[in-house]
């Protein structure tokens, strides 16, 4: 009975095995508006900056935000 497999010659397939590998998920960090304020800027310097600001951080958030779902 063993001699009746040994005279078959072996099948030979491929197979795709998909695997999850670890990335590195990785986002530029800018320099924020109000980094370069000095106490003695203007209160109209400030309040732009702060508003500069608050544009980055909603773009900053969606980078984040696309960085994670491409990490997924």
């Amino acid at each position: 009975m063993l001699a009746g497999c040994a005279s078959q010659e072996p099948e030979v397939r491929t197979v795709r095995v998909d695997v999850p590998v670890q990335v590195p998920c990785r986002v530029p960090v800018s320099a924020w508006a109000t980094d370069s304020l000095k106490k003695t800027d203007s209160l109209e310097l400030k309040v732009r900056a702060l508003l500069a600001e608050r544009r980055q951080r909603i773009g900053y958030e969606k980078q984040l935000e696309a960085a994670i779902n491409g990490c997924r």
